[in-house]
């Protein structure tokens, strides 16, 4: 991400998004009733004289401003669309008033206008700045024949596999079987070269299989080994990355490791309450009191209610008195299991009862 341009007068911020991540910040920082400007283009067809069925027109590209009235995030598809109210646009080829669907996309700078940023807007800019120059990494877990990969965004992880070896079974001759293991770590090497940027890699699993695939990387592809590292886990699959999530090892790495940290954090938070321990708090109201009380050391705020203003009070009464705020992606399962606790979630500093 970046900032192209700023106007504090008018509450205008012009960004520049580079990845998946920075669409996802984006539909975190528009909000119904913002001004939202970017480059569109739409088929205009000629309404002059007679037109052919087959003419489809001609395709234009201008720059278009709605006012946002919601906001969607299609991780899978890797869109993000602004629904609203056409409000700026070449009046020859729109009509003003109208509704329309604005598809925001990668390298093409998005102009937003607000009555006010909040320091929590600005704050979300400069952590996507700063991620930006972090370092993405790459989760593998191989478990006999199937091997299974996460590649780590700022908003969760996104999977990839099972790649399946048929190392397996009884038709499998012995001969014939290293030459099958070879095709099935030749096919988990082109799947790690698919993704650009990746400097950091976590080999894992349950067995031996992740030590003879980094053997072998080590012998033919000493680029990748001198980026990964081996770590053992209780259970392949995605359990398995998971179970890497949640050992720090991606921070250890210098590598995107914000999710890891989200998911131990939220971990920490369901020991406490398994503990019926008095200094966590979860709820609305239960964090609400206190942050009154200046009691909060770590606040977890789910990115769903960012939205809300008396949840930005919490946030900034919090902060205020010395405690810290982490906002947490509900796009992975640490997410969703603050999201059962309603959002809101805090270590204490004392116990409040």
């Amino acid at each position: 991400m970046r900032i192209v341009h700023q106007d504090a007068k008018r509450g205008i911020i012009e960004l520049f998004p580079e990845t998946l991540d920075d669409l996802w910040h984006l539909s975190h920082l528009i909000e119904p009733g913002d001004l939202v400007s970017s480059r569109t283009t739409r088929r205009i067809q000629d309404t002059t004289g007679e037109r052919l069925r087959s003419d489809r027109g001609i395709k234009k590209t201008f720059f278009m401003g709605i006012r946002v009235e919601s906001i969607n995030f299609h991780k899978y598809t890797g869109k993000l669309r602004a629904k609203g109210v056409i409000k700026k646009g070449p009046e020859d080829l729109v009509s003003l008033g109208s509704h329309h669907t604005l598809d925001l996309k990668l390298s093409t700078p998005v102009r937003i206008q607000k009555e006010k940023w909040s320091r929590w807007h600005r704050k979300r800019i400069k952590e996507a700045i700063d991620s930006s120059k972090v370092p993405k990494a790459l989760v593998v877990v191989i478990e006999d024949d199937n091997a299974d990969m996460g590649i780590l965004r700022q908003y969760g992880v996104e999977f990839y596999g099972p790649i399946i070896g048929g190392i397996s079974g009884k038709r499998v001759l012995q001969k014939n079987r290293q030459q099958i293991i070879n095709n099935f770590y030749e096919a988990i090497v082109q799947s790690i070269n698919k993704f650009e940027g990746i400097k950091g890699i976590v080999i894992a699993g349950p067995g031996f299989g992740k030590n003879d695939f980094y053997q072998f990387i080590s012998q033919k592809y000493q680029d990748l080994a001198n980026i990964s590292r081996l770590e053992s886990t209780g259970a392949g699959g995605r359990s398995g990355i998971h179970e890497v999530l949640q050992k720090g090892i991606l921070e250890e790495m210098a590598t995107e490791g914000r999710i890891a940290l989200e998911v131990r954090m939220m971990a920490k938070i369901l020991e406490e309450i398994g503990k019926t321990s008095n200094l966590v708090a979860y709820g609305k109201n239960e964090v609400k009191t206190a942050a009154e009380a200046g009691a909060i050391e770590e606040l977890l705020v789910i990115d769903e209610l960012l939205r809300k203003k008396d949840v930005e009070r919490i946030m900034d009464m919090t902060e205020n008195l010395g405690g810290k705020v982490m906002v947490i992606s509900s796009e992975h399962d640490g997410g969703k299991q603050l999201s059962a606790l309603g959002g809101l979630a805090a270590l204490l500093r004392y116990a409040l009862k």
